[in-house]
């Protein structure tokens, strides 16, 4: 089994659960990004949902990439980091009053509006303050992501975004608003998408979409289509990058711009997943009738997604080189879901043994809870134990 190259002699020394973000990988995927975002003046906005680190927020600002925040919160913790307002966007389906003030406050770049009441209440918040706020509509295409349907929110029945069958009757109301200014159309279909026809698919709605608003002598300054792209959860050693040249040329071949229009993408877990590892121990190994669990220290409460998901995190025993032996990996949480596979090889396992949960870098850390009384996992960086 090819393992990532770790500093397991500085693990042995810190407490367990933490997560791990190994900078360099994610120095890499950034430069990446800009590569090919830049070939094409793409302007890429981070989803800070996927990770808020303050070390991996200030290499993502360093790489200078904008923000989309979901929460007045992100907002914030994105300016703290040194992202600048005029690249913020700012989207959720429920934004408080207190949070869209903020925005305006701070004059983001651009409100993404997922309903006729949020566009009057931003109008009206504005109007309070004398401000012009700038909007995208967030608009479902009804396109699939073909991916879990807990992060499927195009489609018409998701609670996000305005149907298409909505759009006109909400157009019809920007006459009568003045303190709000159209900008834009914005998109988010999914996550984890591996299947690149679903983004091809969104770029065919969304050209449509163009074409109405150009019948309606509507010229928009940018697109924003989201993010979605998806990770190798099974293979991080050979892909620690995802395909950015293959994704960005979807778009860029795809979808039709108008002159002087800006595509603007909001890539999250493509950009963090890789670069980050929850590292546990081993308390026991337990004989069952029929099988062998091992019981890490790092339980849901410390990365929640198998047990939300369902989803795969590859499983690295950082201290055996010994032949593999089939376990089910637990946690000590009290529920019997607090499982992260079942019948999954490894090297044989006993007690103390370093493990590595791999691509938990992105709705890891940023998911843990304090369920059982447990303790929120710290965090270190490959910088910091570099100079430990």
């Amino acid at each position: 089994m090819i393992k990532a190259n770790y500093p397991v002699q500085k693990f042995s020394e810190i407490q367990t659960p933490f997560y791990y973000y190994d900078l360099q990988v994610l120095r890499s995927t950034l430069k990446e990004i800009n590569l090919q975002a830049n070939k094409s003046d793409f302007h890429v906005h981070y989803a800070m949902k996927a990770n808020v680190n303050p070390s991996v927020l200030n290499v993502i600002k360093d790489a200078g990439l904008g923000a989309d925040c979901v929460s007045g919160g992100e907002v914030e913790a994105a300016i703290t980091a040194g992202i600048l307002p005029s690249k913020v966007v700012f989207a959720g389906v429920g934004k408080a009053d207190w949070e869209i003030n903020l925005g305006l406050d701070h004059d983001i770049f651009c409100f993404n509006v997922e309903s006729i009441p949020e566009l009057e209440v931003i109008n009206e918040l504005a109007a309070a303050k004398g401000k012009v706020a700038k909007v995208a509509l967030r608009i479902n295409p009804n396109v699939s992501a073909h991916t879990h349907h807990y992060i499927t929110t195009g489609l018409n029945e998701n609670k996000f975004g305005i149907n298409m069958s909505d759009l006109n009757q909400v157009i019809d109301l920007f006459p009568s608003m003045p303190n709000v200014k159209l900008i834009g159309i914005h998109f988010h279909i999914g996550s984890q998408i591996t299947d690149m026809t679903s983004f091809q698919d969104l770029c065919v709605k969304a050209n449509e979409l163009q074409e109405l608003f150009v019948s309606r002598n509507i010229i928009l300054d940018h697109i924003n289509v989201g993010g979605g792209l998806g990770i190798n959860y099974e293979h991080p050693n050979h892909f620690p990058i995802p395909d950015f040249e293959a994704y960005f040329k979807i778009f860029r071949d795809h979808l039709v711009l108008q002159p002087n229009q800006t595509l603007h993408f909001e890539l999250g877990r493509a950009v963090v997943a890789q670069c980050g590892s929850l590292i546990s121990r081993v308390l026991y190994v337990k004989q069952g009738t029929s099988k062998k669990f091992a019981i890490l220290d790092a339980g849901f409460t410390d990365l929640i997604r198998p047990a939300l998901y369902q989803a795969y995190h590859r499983i690295e025993n950082l201290s055996s080189e010994l032949p593999l032996v089939e376990y089910d990996v637990v946690g000590p949480i009290c529920e019997s879901s607090d499982t992260f596979i079942k019948e999954y090889e490894m090297n044989e396992t006993k007690r103390g043994d370093i493990i590595a949960l791999r691509s938990a870098g992105a709705y890891g850390e940023i998911m843990a809870s304090q369920y059982n009384l447990r303790k929120l996992p710290k965090a270190y960086t490959s910088d910091e134990l570099q100079n430990r």
